[in-house]
């Protein structure tokens, strides 16, 4: 990794670097724009048959291949895993279901005013497309993060896509409960859950990451079906001045290992501790071919003239995963999609069991949401209920409003019931 500082004539080119290790405007998936239109129309217009010529064109499964994955498949590699695995994934999913449902907002209703009672009813989306991957890992752990707090939130119809799941990815899915489940992956498989095929009905929102195809179709259905995020190259950034050098080396290989476009930064008033993480990153990702691409393309250890100057680049970055120093250090934290505090709190325990979502922000979306929840899958509708007391209350001031914007057909509707209820306003 590359050693670099803000303190010399070179500063501005450091931030340039920074800026552009997180920028959106070179993003691949714009990049991947062109060809997933192309998909996604095919499989809006074409249905089943469009479908599957572009997942035989592009992921290699025969036509033949049902598109529906069985619930004997997925048990049958629940029945192959491991002791050891399941009992890891039991313990993932509990502690995902445990933090989803303390997650999970509260109905309320309350009086504004003698006769006025407002609240909030909170409603589940009918049907959610899951997307998990399947292409360099598998990742049963993204089936987890999306499903379960799917469940948790009451959503009707739970539908997961994969075009190549793992063994590990279906036993995921038979743990899970998961009842629709199909083999298709790519632009395709977000065209067919946003518009539905013969053989796949649509949903309301599709969750979960994926690669630039993915990402690009995703926002190209977001006007027709909700989304969740568009999802970059993962991103770590450790902002430390007392770190273990050993363990945040281990963690920006961890997080560059997932792609050779991931970013790991590490930002230091320390040169001394900058040092010393470089060398153990050269240490240690020597036989991590993936990570020393990436760390060697966009990995970097930036000294900053102070610590505070490195809290305020941490928060102009707003970074998907976030590690810092102590609980103390929170009260500077601003844009983050995951924070891990303290160096017993590796960033790979969040990926995995700690419960909390693993799919967050990227590309500096942290300064506007966190990560998956469980409000992903839910409406807030807000409900409301005059009496008559209540028009005569508030009545006079919604028609002195509506009057002031010009709108008198709602001043009429309001003074309606004020005249109904033998308020004094008589509409002019």
């Amino acid at each position: 990794m590359r050693v670099l500082s803000t303190k010399g004539r070179k500063a501005e080119e450091v931030y340039a670097l920074l800026g552009r290790l997180t920028s959106r405007t070179d993003a691949s998936y714009e990049r991947a724009m062109p060809v997933a239109r192309r998909i996604v129309e095919s499989v809006r217009k074409g249905g089943d048959a469009a479908l599957l010529r572009q997942r035989t064109k592009l992921d290699g499964i025969p036509a033949s291949e049902p598109i529906e994955i069985t619930f004997e498949e997925m048990e049958a590699a629940w029945r192959e895993t491991s002791t050891e695995l399941r009992s890891a994934m039991k313990l993932a999913m509990n502690n995902i279901r445990r933090f989803a449902e303390r997650q999970r907002p509260r109905e309320f209703d309350m009086n504004v005013a003698p006769g006025v009672t407002v609240g909030q009813k909170v409603i589940p989306l009918d049907a959610v497309g899951c997307y998990v991957p399947s292409g360099r890992y598998p990742l049963p752990s993204t089936m987890l993060m999306t499903v379960i707090p799917a469940q948790v939130a009451g959503v009707g119809r739970i539908v997961a896509v994969s075009p190549r799941p793992a063994k590990e990815t279906l036993a995921a899915a038979y743990l899970c409960g998961v009842t629709a489940f199909y083999r298709i992956g790519g632009a395709q498989a977000v065209a067919a859950l946003a518009y539905g095929t013969e053989s796949i009905a649509k949903v309301d929102k599709i969750v979960g990451p994926g690669n630039a195809y993915v990402t690009a179709a995703k926002k190209l259905v977001s006007f027709d079906c909700g989304i969740d995020m568009l999802a970059g190259p993962t991103e770590i950034v450790v902002t430390s001045e007392a770190g273990d050098p050993e363990g945040i080396a281990t963690d920006l290989i961890a997080q560059a290992e997932h792609d050779p476009d991931s970013v790991a930064i590490l930002l230091t008033s320390r040169s001394d501790l900058a040092r010393a993480v470089a060398a153990a990153v050269s240490r240690s990702g020597k036989a991590n071919s993936i990570a020393r691409k990436s760390l060697a393309k966009n990995g970097a250890v930036i000294v900053t003239k102070t610590a505070n100057e490195a809290r305020e680049v941490t928060n102009r970055l707003a970074p998907e995963h976030l590690t810092i120093d102590s609980a103390e250090d929170l009260t500077w934290v601003r844009n983050a999609g995951s924070v891990f505090v303290g160096p017993w709190s590796s960033q790979p325990l969040g990926d995995y069991v700690s419960g909390p979502n693993h799919t967050l922000p990227t590309s500096g979306l942290a300064r506007l949401r966190g990560g998956l929840s469980v409000m992903d899958y839910l409406k807030l509708v807000t409900v409301q209920e005059y009496t008559a007391a209540g028009v005569n209350r508030l009545g006079p001031a919604a028609v002195a409003l509506a009057e002031a914007e010009g709108l008198t057909g709602h001043a009429q509707a309001v003074l309606e019931r004020l005249n109904k209820a033998g308020g004094r306003r008589e509409y002019a």
